[in-house]
């Protein structure tokens, strides 16, 4: 099983390295186009943003997930970058944090293949970031990069999904989820899965 936590900005900066060896077996690509999704956790009571997140599907697809408490024992992290994410666990990220108290915003926009590899290549290299500063983090990443000249440095989830939420070509979708506030049983559940389970059982 992996540690439990709650999902948010919770955790403070905690350097993390997996070996080459791990990311470049887990290295996944769809074979979709390239594109850019931010993922905003939201109160569903309060409307409150949570947390930020950035999924980058360039060459491979990886998470940017600034301060996050996600962990899954299958997915290789170097300082808040996951790597690996196939359509199962772009699915279980959204299952972790989707619950009866919050929600999940997913907006995705078509970027060029140039793009998306600058945007990863910034999130590689911007270092494992402190607790309640994935907005601004995941903003910087954005911030005059081709196409996000309009985004702003905010520290807020909320206006980054606004300001997000008006780039041309945007796509957006809402999860919501049941589950107890206290969430781990989708850890429990994730980590217990087999290892070979095809993806397409997850479409």
């Amino acid at each position: 099983m992996v540690p439990i936590a709650l999902a948010g900005c919770g955790l403070g900066p905690e350097s993390v390295w997996a070996s080459d060896e791990a990311v470049e077996k887990a290295s996944y690509s769809t074979g979709l186009p390239p594109s850019v999704t931010l993922y905003t956790v939201i109160g569903t009571r309060t409307g409150e943003g949570g947390h930020s997140a950035l999924m980058i599907d360039g060459r491979e697809r990886i998470m940017f997930d600034p301060a996050g408490s996600w962990r899954h024992p299958w997915i290789p992290e170097r300082n808040d970058v996951h790597y690996g994410i196939t359509e199962r666990m772009r699915k279980f990220y959204i299952d972790y944090h989707a619950r009866e108290t919050w929600f999940v915003r997913e907006q995705t926009v078509p970027v060029s293949l140039e793009v998306a590899e600058l945007l990863r290549a910034r999130a590689e290299a911007n270092g494992a970031v402190g607790k309640m500063l994935c907005a601004t983090s995941s903003a910087s990443i954005l911030r005059g990069a081709p196409g996000f000249e309009s985004i702003p440095g905010t520290f807020s989830p909320l206006r980054l999904s606004r300001a997000f939420g008006n780039l041309p070509g945007v796509t957006s979708k809402d999860h919501y989820d049941g589950d107890p506030a206290n969430n781990s049983g989708v850890l429990m559940i994730q980590a217990q899965q087999p290892a070979r389970v095809p993806d397409e059982a997850f479409n």
